[in-house]
């Protein structure tokens, strides 16, 4: 009789209020975890698709470079890069060199009318 009444002293612990009060406050505590887990899952997939373009953006880079360094392994390759760099030409080829007219930019400044007076004022 005594082990059936401590049982039912154990049952009545916890369909107390203050029990149920207790592991409603472990049920929210335990969901509130949850949701900020996922979050956080959210944030680290985010990530991962940055940290994915820009392996893919880096690889595309490599790949133009080793192209660059292989062109560059050859006489044509480092002659097109000196003559597009410095402007070079072989012996007998003529250059021509375009030279901007300074006057007539600043024909074209003066004349621009109230935006240029107002861009001027500010210089």
């Amino acid at each position: 009789m005594r082990s059936f009444q401590e049982k039912k002293r154990w049952r009545n612990l916890a369909q107390s209020w203050p029990a149920l009060a207790l592991l409603c406050v472990l049920a929210l505590f335990f969901a509130w975890s949850v949701f900020g887990f996922w979050g956080k899952m959210e944030g680290t997939k985010k990530n991962r698709q940055l940290a994915e373009e820009k392996v893919a953006e880096l690889e595309d880079k490599k790949a133009k470079l080793s192209a660059d360094i292989e062109k560059l392994s050859t006489e044509e390759g480092i002659e097109e890069n000196i003559r597009e760099k410095f402007g070079l030409a072989r012996e007998g080829e003529g250059v021509i060199i375009i030279v901007d007219d300074e006057k007539e930019a600043k024909e074209e400044a003066k004349s621009g009318g109230f935006f240029n007076w107002l861009k001027n004022l500010f210089r």
